[in-house]
């Protein structure tokens, strides 16, 4: 829960401009360790790439849960006593998320669109090792990406509007790197960047980062649950 005062204001600001950087440097400084150790990240096996990468945003967790230790427990307290009712008042815009998503990947598809590079790259790491991608994706990324694009984005911006809008255009963006039709950019910024905009308002509504967690892990879990099932039965 960020609770904008006059009091903890810069508070707010600091620890969230800075566990947004220090998940950046994470992200595009991730086999700095191993270099330092003169470990080559690109001869390791697959599946130790993949605990290493399980590794690092355990650490990001833990980074995020010792800076917002207090908001994160007033949290969960509140998720106790409310959860049946955030639960019931906020489906309604998951649903249109899904909408939204369902929506714009239909004429995506239909007008000669493909996937984007960033969720190619998802799939063949899910055929290469599908438990530790199935472990990444539906467990930890929720929780790391609802941390840093929900919790942490909320103490850099106040308003509410600038909050959502930039989280979840940050949020989408960093799964539109590469590999997309420029012609329908804008059918992929809906189709990326809804759910981060959902789960923006859906963090505003409750101000409980454990609602937009919860709903980012069904999400997750339901659409990794049936590429599993594909992987293991088509």
């Amino acid at each position: 829960m960020i609770e904008h005062t006059k009091q903890n204001r810069i508070n707010n600001f600091i620890k969230g401009i800075s566990i947004v950087g220090i998940y950046f440097i994470l992200s595009f400084f991730k086999t700095m360790p191993l270099e330092i150790l003169n470990i080559n990240y690109e001869n390791l096996s697959i599946i130790v790439k993949e605990l290493y990468s399980l590794f690092l945003e355990l650490v990001m967790i833990m980074i995020v849960y010792i800076t917002f230790k207090s908001e994160i427990k007033k949290a969960w307290t509140d998720l106790k006593q409310n959860h049946m009712k955030y639960f019931s008042e906020t489906f309604k815009y998951y649903l249109l998320g899904l909408l939204l998503m369902f929506g714009s990947n239909l004429l995506i598809n239909l007008l000669g669109g493909g996937i984007s590079g960033n969720e190619t790259a998802i799939r063949d790491q899910f055929k290469l090792a599908p438990i530790f991608t199935y472990i990444s994706a539906v467990f930890l990324a929720p929780i790391l990406e609802e941390s840093i694009f929900r919790l942490s984005f909320r103490g850099i911006f106040k308003n509410n509007l600038l909050f959502i809008i930039t989280s979840g255009l940050v949020f989408g963006g960093l799964h539109l790197i590469a590999g997309i039709d420029m012609n329908l950019l804008f059918l992929y910024l809906i189709s990326y960047c809804s759910f981060g905009i959902i789960f923006a308002y859906i963090f505003i509504k409750t101000n409980n980062i454990f609602v937009s967690i919860g709903f980012h892990l069904m999400h997750n879990g339901i659409l990794m649950t049936l590429q599993l099932l594909l992987y293991l039965f088509a």
